[in-house]
């Protein structure tokens, strides 16, 4: 693995890896000890961009959301390398800092950087929109003052609305606020209408970077789910599911050909195809153990020729 030239993340200054590595396992199916080499081990590879949010992994037993931050934080302590990463969390989903109203995000914000162990995080997601219910002047607001008292160097969006995304753009422009330069979309080969469209569209023209989530469909691209076969994971059910679309087939035919032809893996030609897309910088995928990131890291050296592009586009329409 050669390290990769690093991507200039949309229109901001911030410079990260081709992929990011999801942090939802930390805490989770991964323990300290394991999260520790997966980040070891990424680092080592060359990577830099690190995606977590203050909510991982509030859904397990006996944990209270936070989990992923802590490890991280412990990390960066232990390895003295808060400089050489770049660190994205999101605001919305923790058990004592659910929403998005001002006072909510900017505790929310003080309690990451506690966890997380650093002065500043560098790019800082509003992970769920509020129901629509909250002006997005007050949103905007509270993160344009985290980045005025230099709490967040950048802020990006999550889940939101085509709608309220265009109406967040507007205002930051109109006022001269901290504007948004990222969107985290549900995005991969089997979940497209998640993201093109009109979503993508205020995206590419607002020079936001894409920075996809369930990249590989809860490991449904990793080739390991076929029928017949049974899977070992808490994300089974969930990916399992694309084995009975016509798509879902279609897509693994396509990814078997075109890996096997680069010699390649599955997952790494999956995420090639999402790097290739107009507006991707770098799809996110997490490790829950250091064997399964060289096939993610690999994606870093792949460039898929537009005839394989093309393929798995059709297969996947």
């Amino acid at each position: 693995m050669t390290s990769s030239p690093l991507r200039k993340l949309g229109s901001c200054d911030l410079e990260v890896f081709p992929l990011a590595l999801g942090g939802n396992v930390f805490g989770w199916t991964a323990d300290e000890a394991t999260s520790f080499d997966v980040l070891d081990a990424y680092t080592a590879a060359g990577g830099n961009f690190l995606d977590t949010a203050d909510s991982y992994s509030a859904w397990v037993e006996g944990n209270h959301g936070g989990e992923s931050e802590t490890i991280i934080g412990k990390w960066l302590k232990a390895r003295g390398s808060r400089d050489d990463v770049v660190i994205a969390t999101k605001v919305a989903r923790h058990p004592d800092f659910k929403g998005l109203r001002g006072a909510n995000i900017k505790a929310a914000a003080d309690a990451s950087l506690g966890r997380l162990g650093t002065d500043h995080i560098d790019l800082y997601y509003t992970h769920f929109d509020d129901d629509e219910t909250i002006p997005v002047e007050e949103i905007i607001g509270a993160l344009d003052e985290l980045v005025k008292a230099g709490k967040v160097r950048e802020i990006a969006v999550s889940n939101i609305s085509p709608d309220r995304l265009q109406e967040s753009l507007d205002f930051s422009e109109r006022e001269g606020l901290a504007r948004y330069v990222a969107i985290q979309p549900h995005y991969n080969l089997v979940s497209r209408d998640t993201y093109e469209g009109r979503r993508r569209d205020i995206a590419s023209r607002a020079g936001l970077a894409a920075v996809p989530y369930y990249a590989l469909a809860s490991g449904f691209l990793t080739g390991k789910y076929r029928p017949g076969v049974s899977v070992d994971s808490r994300r089974a059910g969930g990916a399992a599911k694309h084995l009975e679309t016509e798509r879902g087939q279609k897509v693994l035919t396509a990814l078997d050909e075109i890996a096997q032809a680069r010699g390649a893996e599955i997952a790494t030609v999956a995420l090639a195809w999402l790097a290739a897309q107009p507006t991707v910088t770098a799809p996110i995928a997490s490790a829950r153990t250091v064997e399964q990131l060289p096939a993610l890291l690999a994606v870093a050296d792949l460039t898929l020729t537009d005839e394989e592009v093309g393929r798995l586009t059709d297969a996947s329409a």
